[in-house]
């Protein structure tokens, strides 16, 4: 029936779809001669798609929520190893081996300024 069934169907198509169910439904004469296109099954399967993609949104919710806690958690433990630092050179100093430890630059290895010399 369909190309490829693994892309997901624009909403104008799904809507094109459910307009066509209802005019289905309301045609009094109708009497498919595959009983898997009754009104009745066709509904069964519209009520199965809005299930299917309710399902999807508390999903996608629920992971945008889990996603936000991780970030937040993230920020939190970064700003702990902040302070953390802050800590260590407030207790120890700026050239401290244990400064160093913990990834900062000790105060005597950074680079002095060097001044330019001015252009003739």
């Amino acid at each position: 029936m369909a190309k490829n069934e693994t892309k997901r169907l624009r909403p104008i198509v799904l809507q094109a779809d459910q307009d066509a169910l209802t005019t289905a439904q309301h045609l009094g004469d109708y009497k498919p001669s595959n009983p898997a296109y009754t009104p009745d099954k066709l509904g069964a399967a519209l009520s199965a798609m809005q299930s299917a993609q309710r399902a999807e949104l508390n999903a996608t919710n629920t992971l945008a929520s889990a996603h936000d806690a991780a970030v937040a958690a993230e920020w939190a433990f970064h700003n702990a190893i902040l302070g953390l630092k802050t800590q260590v050179v407030a207790q120890y100093g700026n050239d401290s081996d244990q400064a160093q430890s913990l990834g900062l630059k000790k105060k005597s290895e950074h680079k002095s300024p060097v001044r330019k010399k001015a252009k003739a």
